[in-house]
């Protein structure tokens, strides 16, 4: 395994390379594949190297250990807004999670339906591309864009266009207070209604989650509001008597309690100890109950609002019930756990050729994680 501990280092490697490289952060997100040619961590690149939290800005290698960047953030009452997703527990491996890899994946939590992805927190890139060139863009204020948005394009990208060294990005407060509305035995139709209403309103939702199969065994819905106290109750008081007709919801305020059920949802965490495959799927909420019908056997975990379904099925099967499903509604599915290739939605023929042109571009060799993702459709 090449390990390299500076950009310049990474840069000549991936110059001097003669085959594929399989590109890897902390190790923690082994999805798709099979993985092909020589492994190039870049674990070793660690470090903050600005950190503002009056601008409320931070700069740090990609290798830097997200724990390490939350653990800063945390001294100063500040946090990364888009919540990201820990793998580990869903996906059973080890490793270390780190802030490259957040963004390479553009992984995004909860959070996203009130601050939005990754993606839009990440001010500047530094990486390196196909070729061995060392490219720049972005910078530290958010409306910083030069030529091509780079910055954006990588945020997904995997580390099939180029290899993150440096991200700039911004955060945000903590507030203060947190309380989560509760409701069990609803169905899921019932339960995705709830909480579009609940989006709808005015009322500054920062989570909403259902699982069909809950701590105690039943389905429960979950509606998250945060900021001062006062606000915060008076928030959960006007959306308990907006949704009243559905059942008479508990706040839940305890910090502990709150912390651990919305990381269960974060992470998946209730299909971690559990066999089968398990799908990401991305549809518009009020169609995600239809989807999950129509695929026999399925469990699932609704958040954002329904607009995200995490999907648990027998290993190896239902790939193509979901596929179809999926597409006659214009959704998107990725395999996230399980065996075989064909994980990432295959693309429509125009959206493929713009994907070989920008490889075409970044990578001309072809040599950064060849056929992880992006296939014709």
């Amino acid at each position: 395994m090449m390990r390299p501990e500076t950009e310049a280092e990474l840069a000549e490697m991936i110059k001097a390379a003669n085959g594929p490289l399989w590109i890897e952060g902390g190790g923690t997100r082994s999805i798709g594949g099979p993985r092909e040619g020589e492994v190039l961590g870049t674990s070793a690149m660690r470090g903050i190297d600005l950190y503002e939290p009056g601008a409320l800005t931070m700069v740090a290698k990609a290798g830097t250990p997200l724990a390490e960047v939350e653990e800063a953030l945390e001294k100063e009452g500040q946090r990364l807004p888009f919540e990201p997703m820990d793998h580990r527990t869903l996906l059973g491996t080890d490793g270390t999670p780190t802030i490259g890899g957040v963004f390479a994946a553009n992984v995004s939590g909860p959070r996203r339906i009130q601050v939005g992805a990754a993606r839009d927190f990440l001010l500047g890139v530094r990486f390196v591309d196909g070729a061995g060139q060392i490219v720049s863009n972005g910078g530290r204020v958010m409306k910083n864009v030069t030529g091509y948005d780079l910055v954006k394009l990588l945020a997904g990208s995997r580390g099939t266009l180029g290899v993150l060294t440096e991200l700039s990005f911004k955060v945000l407060p903590k507030p203060g207070f947190c309380g989560t509305l509760l409701l069990e035995g609803l169905d899921d139709a019932s339960a995705v209604a709830v909480l579009c209403r609940a989006l709808g309103s005015p009322y500054e939702v920062s989570g909403a989650a259902h699982r069909q199969r809950g701590p105690n065994g039943a389905p429960i819905t979950m509606i998250r509001l945060e900021g001062f106290e006062n606000s915060v109750r008076y928030r959960a008081a006007a959306l308990q008597l907006l949704l009243a007709e559905y059942g008479s919801f508990e706040l839940e305020t305890d910090p502990g309690r709150a912390a651990d059920d919305w990381a269960a949802i974060r992470d998946v965490a209730p299909f971690g100890g559990q066999k089968g495959d398990v799908w990401r799927v991305s549809v518009k909420p009020t169609d995600a109950p239809g989807v999950v019908g129509q695929v026999p056997g399925a469990e699932a975990i609704y958040d954002w609002g329904g607009g995200l379904i995490w999907l648990r099925v027998d290993e190896g099967s239902q790939a193509s019930a979901i596929r179809d499903t999926v597409a006659k509604v214009g959704g998107h599915a990725t395999r996230i756990r399980g065996a075989g290739p064909g994980a990432f939605q295959p693309l429509a023929a125009p959206l493929a050729v713009l994907e070989a042109g920008l490889r075409a571009r970044f990578d001309p060799r072809g040599i950064l994680n060849p056929g992880l993702m992006g296939q014709a459709a």
